[in-house]
């Protein structure tokens, strides 16, 4: 499994990066942000910016964190709500994209992800831009307005249970198995390409037996992501 995990890091050589090179290598990983981080469209397009502009400005070792990798945390934390960039801080492969090794990049975030499996449709900013909103001025991504999602509501109100026995009526009726019927619901997630949300939940029933679900190529489950790539 390490050695898989090695052999799917990819590594470019230690030169400034073309922007086609940087503008394909900003995409895959702000699309896997996009996904365990739960971002918004506008969101979206604004993380894939700034990592653009990260991987554009690498020319050297001493650039992987420099004062480009402290900008881009800076304008990160602009775009993310409090709980995305708490998130994003924890996640290596985020939040340390980028390592020198055998005298070139290395990207992590292809030990966690299959290259080449996206989850979401590119962003309109793709194709027309071509960095340096980072060189303009530090605040701005504070001055842009960016839907952010809301946070995270908890309710701590117990739940009243009832010890009420229920009451079975068996007139003119079949029960599966003595009465009872042993369905399994399986809540899995629907995808909406249209807003870039997954509020719409599918749901598979089974009955007589238990359906497990797993995700494919072995990805990290995040908390969300937009519609499937076409």
């Amino acid at each position: 499994m390490m050695i898989l995990a090695v052999m799917m890091v990819m590594t470019i050589s230690a030169n400034a990066m073309s922007y086609n090179a940087a503008k394909n290598e900003a995409l895959f990983l702000s699309d896997k942000m996009a996904y365990e981080l739960n971002l918004t469209a506008a969101q979206y397009e604004a993380v894939y910016e700034i990592n653009l502009d990260y991987l554009m400005s690498l020319n050297r070792q001493g650039d992987v964190f420099g004062i480009w990798w402290d900008r881009r945390n800076a304008d990160l934390r602009f775009v993310l709500n409090a709980w995305q960039y708490d998130k994003y801080i924890t996640l290596a492969h985020f939040y340390r994209p980028v390592a020198w090794k055998a005298g070139g990049w290395t990207f992590a975030v292809y030990s966690h992800y299959n290259r080449g499996h996206f989850y979401n449709d590119r962003p309109r900013v793709f194709v027309t831009y071509k960095g340096g909103n980072s060189h303009k001025h530090d605040r701005f991504y504070a001055d842009r307005h960016v839907n952010k999602p809301a946070p995270a509501v908890h309710h701590n109100t117990p739940t009243a249970h009832s010890n009420k026995p229920v009451a079975h009526n068996n007139d003119n009726k079949t029960w599966r198995n003595n009465g009872h019927s042993n369905a399994n619901v399986n809540n899995g997630r629907g995808h909406n390409a249209g807003n870039g949300y997954h509020n719409t939940p599918n749901r598979q029933i089974a009955q007589n037996t238990t359906v497990s679900t797993s995700r494919p190529n072995g990805h990290h489950s995040g908390s969300g992501h937009f519609g499937g790539r076409r």
